[in-house]
């Protein structure tokens, strides 16, 4: 292994940070004041939060290039939106309010009719703008009149009719009722319906008036934000903007988190470098840390913002995680500075204090934010967003560490020259020979061996205790079984992975439109959307009876899925050739086709369903509708589409399927291989910087074993919490990896490199040294997004369970496992090589590690043996 412990980046780094931190130990002013001056510069950004919002769930949730959305623009282009309103025919959701009446027993009857009409009337008098925007004038005409409920039109909007009318079902009188009527039950060897659980209206309003629709809509909202007092039915709303509306609100419901999880940052990393010793306590030092990740979100953010960088909703998410990575630079500043000679100048102490944190915080800089620049890879425009302002905050951090906090920390080193209280600043006398400090008047306190700071007593328990304990061979039987049980438990929810967000989940846990998506799967999933299969040839023959009979083969194929009605496929081309019968016209004659052509389409009403120009005699395009039926779940979303997809691409004919629900059913075409693709290429990466950076060939070994590992266990835990695979934990794993590395490479490299004569020897200076800056790093990370937990929505409580996993399988990883299958399986460095390396490089020094060691390690305790 010799050849290969190399220093070609390590040494000048080092070389660089040293000059850095005896420059900065000399004028630390220039540096406190500048990042300040720049962090409130780059702060105005925050001017055009406003405007570079970016809240619109399609855009943002849905692949950027999904197929779904060309063909959407294909629909858009060949079948403009008809003067008469056709739900069926739309490209797009619609504007329209809706809601779900639901009863307990049969809603089918006169008492239930009689509410439901009711609400009907209250509906269409609702008005908005001082009643100057009225239902009747903003709403979806056909044939002049507005649109119409087929349920309520069966009865002709009379409840006593209900007694003596007979209702069929899906079908009624030609008209599609399986939107309109839930929980159903026919009479037997009928399709007359016996009872029914629940009713849906829709309200269509004018697409092209957006602002007066939306105008009247949030009326609507208004009207039914209030508990509707009926001892019969139960009502649930929503409308076309409600998905948006309750989006806006989900950032509202964290922020009184950020101010908590600021307060367990400061609390946190102040407990960790609190002391007894009143000149060596190190409060200020962690406040300025944790002020310095704060100033770190202002820069980044403000920065971004100025350049015009969407601000998506999930960027919110960002803080709460920044908080918890920024201090850990921090730890490791502060675990070199309490290791040099405090009878040193304070520029020298810089020095050397830079000199041995360059490569830890360099390493653990470059892999996070390159984990969050990977992502910008993603197909999601709101993982994009998120990677870029994440990936560039945790850039500052790195520079305001080795600046703003960096100087801070050279003044308090200034204060404990001069040995001075740490709150008043005035000096106060040495601690006496063999006697206690006076926490109030006496301190600056150190070890008389090593001229370095007190050790702390939990660097003694990972020596004396912790150590020992792991390396026993039993232990070391017991943890290979607890891995097993790790390993299996996270291949098995591997296996149960579910893809895609679903739609409700971006709104917030006691929004409104829970119940009604509830209600919606409940009574209303036997019926799926109704699909359009578009004939995009513009050189098909449609009077051709052998090219009509290669397309029916085609549309075979699609009658053949399980998931398509059978007998209930609306065709246009059908019914012309039914039409041409009666007439005893040759619709196989193309003249006769295209002469009698426009006189049906315009007596039938499917005008809308086929671009002719009868000019140029030339079908451009036609479509059709299949009728899907028990999409249930996301599985059957995705089976869908794919295979309707794939029926389309099977056939001779060129055929496209499309319905608007496709726009967010695209995500599963693209999101596991968007998570594949993202982690592969960030796992490249990362190995790449480990070599470059801790040029050991069996340490990266150790790093890539870890990041499948943690990334394994993550995806299959998150799983078995209730977590699906989407937009929101896609990237998530991809953070994995930057924590894998940060805490796997630096603990294997200790292990491989430590001087300890045997593997048991190394494993206990590898935890002596790291482990205390592991728990710091891992508590005050999981400190900054634990109050997510408690968030009133999915998205953010997503970002806690993973981050969670992530961190507490990364500690797992560098505490646990990783040692212990190093001292189980060996050490294939020898100390000889080690030392031999060093000693070519300028000799060793100390008796626990060497010079490289030293300056390797990502987390080197304060309190070793100098």
């Amino acid at each position: 292994m010799k050849n290969c412990n190399t220093n070609c980046i390590e040494k000048p780094l080092s070389l660089g940070f040293k000059k850095l931190g005896r420059f900065l130990g000399k004028y630390p002013w220039y540096f406190l004041v500048f990042p300040l001056v720049i962090a409130g510069g780059l702060g105005g950004g925050f001017y055009f939060l406003r405007d570079r919002e970016a809240n619109d769930i399609e855009d943002q949730f849905t692949p950027k290039n999904g197929p779904a959305k060309a063909e959407r623009t294909f629909v858009k282009e060949n079948f403009p939106t008809s003067v008469d309103f056709s739900q069926l025919r739309l490209y797009n959701d619609g504007t329209y309010a809706s809601l779900i009446i639901t009863s307990s027993i049969n809603i089918i009857t006169v008492n239930a009719f009689q509410e439901i009409i009711n609400l009907d009337e209250r509906i269409k008098n609702i008005t908005a703008r001082d009643n100057v925007l009225s239902y009747e004038n903003l709403c979806a005409k056909r044939g002049g009149k507005c649109a119409t409920n087929a349920i309520l039109d069966a009865v002709n909007y009379n409840a006593s009719e209900i007694q003596s009318t007979t209702i069929n079902y899906p079908f009624n009188n030609g008209t599609f009722l399986g939107t309109e009527v839930g929980g159903v039950t026919l009479k037997p060897d009928s399709q007359i319906i016996e009872s029914a659980e629940a009713i849906r209206l829709f309200y269509f309003l004018q697409d092209n008036i957006t602002g007066e629709t939306d105008e009247w809509l949030l009326a609507f909202l208004n009207v039914f934000s209030e508990e509707l007092s009926s001892e019969m039915l139960s009502v649930s709303y929503f409308t076309s903007l409600s998905r948006q509306e309750e989006f806006k609100k989900i950032p509202k419901t964290v922020l009184p988190f950020f101010s908590v999880t600021y307060f367990l940052a400061i609390a946190i990393s102040i407990i960790s470098c609190l002391r007894l010793d009143c000149v060596r306590n190190k409060v200020w030092v962690a406040t300025f840390g944790v002020l310095s990740a704060g100033l770190a979100v202002l820069s980044s953010f403000g920065l971004l913002l100025l350049c015009g960088m969407p601000f998506a909703m999930t960027v919110a998410t960002s803080p709460f995680l920044i908080l918890g990575i920024g201090v850990d630079d921090m730890f490791i500043m502060i675990s070199c500075w309490q290791k040099t000679n405090v009878h040193e100048e304070v520029e020298k102490r810089m020095a050397k204090t830079y000199e041995e944190a360059a490569v830890s915080i360099t390493i653990t800089t470059l892999t996070d934010v390159l984990a969050f620049y990977i992502g910008l890879m993603s197909s999601f425009p709101s993982i994009q967003s998120f990677c870029a302002y994440t990936g560039t905050a945790i850039l500052f951090c790195y520079i305001y560490n080795i600046t703003f906090f960096g100087a801070f920390l050279a003044l308090n080193g200034r204060r404990e020259k001069g040995n001075r209280h740490w709150l008043t600043c005035m000096v106060v006398d040495p601690p006496k020979p063999n006697s206690k400090n006076n926490i109030c008047s006496a301190g600056g306190a150190f070890d008389l061996e090593t001229n370095t700071e007190e050790e702390l007593p939990i660097n003694l328990f990972f020596k004396r205790y912790y150590g020992p304990f792991l390396t026993k061979c039993w232990t070391n039987v017991f943890v290979i079984l607890i891995y097993a049980a790790y390993l299996a438990g996270s291949i098995y929810g591997c296996t149960q992975i579910k893809e895609g967000i679903d739609l409700k989940n971006l709104a917030p846990d006691n929004s409104y439109i829970g119940k009604y998506y509830d209600n919606e799967d409940k009574y209303f999933s036997d019926f799926g959307p109704n699909v359009m299969v578009i004939i995009k040839d513009d050189s098909f023959q449609y009077w051709s009876e052998s090219a009509r009979q290669e397309l029916n083969g085609c549309l075979e194929g699609f009658q053949k899925l399980e998931m398509v009605a059978k007998n209930m496929t609306v065709f246009w081309l059908d019914y012309y050739l039914d039409f041409g019968e009666k007439a005893h016209l040759n619709v196989s004659d193309k003249a006769t086709f295209m002469g009698s052509l426009r006189i049906f389409l315009a007596a039938s009403g499917f005008s809308p369903d086929v671009n002719v120009n009868y000019t140029e005699q030339q079908i451009y395009a036609s479509r059709l509708f299949v009728q899907t039926i028990n999409i249930r779940t996301a599985v059957d979303e995705k089976e869908m589409l794919n295979a309707l997809r794939q029926t389309a691409k099977d056939c001779s004919v060129p055929l496209l399927v499309y319905h608007p629900s496709f726009i967010y059913f695209d995500q599963y075409a693209v999101i596991v291989s968007n998570t594949i693709q993202n982690v592969l290429v960030a796992t490249l990466v990362m190995l790449c910087i480990s070599l470059l950076l801790i040029p050991n060939p069996l340490c990266s070994l150790w790093v890539t074993f870890a990041i499948a590992s943690v990334i394994v266990g993550v995806a299959g835990f998150m799983t078995l919490w209730d977590v699906n695979l989407d937009s929101i934990s896609m990237i998530n794993l991809v953070i994995c990896i930057g924590f894998s590395v940060d805490f796997s490479a630096h603990i294997s490299y200790a292990c491989v490199s430590s001087d300890a004569e045997t593997s048991n020897g190394k494993v206990i200076d590898a935890l002596y040294n790291l482990g205390y800056p592991i728990i710091q790093g891992a508590i005050s990370t999981i400190a900054g997004v634990v109050v997510l937990a408690a968030a009133q929505s999915y998205i953010f409580r997503t970002f806690f369970k993973i981050m969670f996993l992530v961190i507490l399988f990364g500690a797992m990883h560098g505490l646990v496992f990783i040692p212990v299958f190093l001292s189980f399986f060996g050490i294939c460095s020898k100390k000889s090589e080690i030392r031999n390396d060093s000693e070519q490089r300028g000799g060793s020094s100390g008796t626990s590690r060497s010079v490289q060691d030293r300056q390797m390690h990502a987390y080197d305790n304060p309190n070793m043996d100098q």
